[in-house]
């Protein structure tokens, strides 16, 4: 079910971003994240897309749903893998552009502005530079490094081969150019970007749209996630390959943790991350690295199943909650 709930304000005009906020359970899950949304200079440009499983059990505060000039929220039941509930924002949104937000993810308040900015320019998808919004913990840096590394900030404005995975803005007109084939891309944004660079789409990464992302403290969940992330993006990428392609990599996959460990050391100098940092980060770095490089080999050799979606779609929600259950574990041992 779709329902549209305009605030009072609203005009006859179309919106100019629609931005998708995703929660697997109720309005509270999602709030920190759309009051950095709410506070954007672009505000009265910006649709809210909430995603929810229910519209009953939402609980959305209506008061601050208020402040946007269109809301739309759509039911789609229990959240299973995301990238058929992206594919289906994509398609329930109202504005030209579409920008994905998590719920562990904030905007800075000229991060819409500066993408609406360079999408008046004939870029398929503009990305964020992103910080770390819990420095804690080498863990958390560890994190960041892997997901984000070639897109910290400050960045460096220019064309790229593909951009940040779950926070960036595309047109929507190309994206519906993939009908059906949309939903498996989405799982794994970086397929869906070298796809795009491939059908001759360019990718921007646009360092005035900033924002703080939170990435995972502790071991705890560290070492699961990076297994999943590695074997899930795999699965993606090998749907087409013949089986004999699909070997090769698996066979290949333990080379995988050397040269991204290379690749992020030069990401993290180049972003001017101290080497002291750089050091006492190392450790964790590697072990996520090779981690990921097992997942990796799993799914080039064996593919992966929905369930395995699903259980990441239960890592990434309530991430500063885990962050904070954790710690607090942590320090009781």
């Amino acid at each position: 079910m779709t329902e549209m709930m305009p605030s009072s304000n609203e005009a006859s005009a179309r919106p100019a971003l629609t931005v998708v906020s995703i929660t697997p359970d109720r309005y509270e899950t999602v709030r920190r994240t759309l009051r950095h949304v709410r506070a954007q200079t672009a505000r009265d440009q910006i649709e809210l897309l909430l995603i929810v499983p229910a519209r009953d059990t939402l609980e959305p505060d209506e008061s601050e749903l208020a402040e946007f000039r269109w809301v739309k929220i759509v039911e789609v039941g229990a959240l299973g893998a995301t990238g058929e509930v992206r594919a289906r924002a994509v398609r329930e949104a109202s504005a030209p552009i579409v920008v994905f937000t998590e719920d562990h993810c904030f905007p800075e308040p000229e991060w819409a502005a500066a993408l609406l900015a360079r999408h008046a320019e004939p870029w398929a998808a503009v990305g964020p530079v992103l910080r770390n919004a819990n420095p804690e913990t080498m863990v958390s840096w560890a994190d960041l490094f892997i997901g984000y590394g070639p897109w910290l900030a400050p960045g460096v404005p220019g064309p790229k081969d593909h951009l940040p995975g779950h926070n960036s803005s595309y047109k929507v007109s190309v994206l519906l150019e993939y009908g059906d084939q949309l939903a498996q891309l989405m799982e794994a944004e970086s397929v869906l970007h070298w796809d795009l660079r491939r059908r001759g789409y360019q990718l921007y990464l646009e360092p005035a749209a900033r924002a703080a992302h939170t990435n995972f403290e502790h071991w705890t969940t560290f070492r699961p996630v990076q297994v999943m992330n590695g074997r899930a993006f795999a699965d993606t990428r090998r749907r087409d390959w013949p089986a004999s392609k699909r070997l090769v990599f698996a066979a290949a996959s333990p080379l995988i943790p050397f040269v991204r460990f290379v690749r992020a050391v030069r990401d993290a100098h180049r972003a001017g991350i101290p080497v002291s940092l750089l050091a006492r980060v190392a450790p964790a770095l590697a072990g996520g690295l090779f981690l990921d490089g097992v997942g990796q080999m799993l799914g080039y050799a064996f593919g992966a199943d929905d369930s395995l979606r699903v259980d990441l779609v239960c890592f990434e929600s309530h991430r500063v909650e885990r962050n904070e259950r954790e710690g607090a574990q942590r320090a009781h041992v």
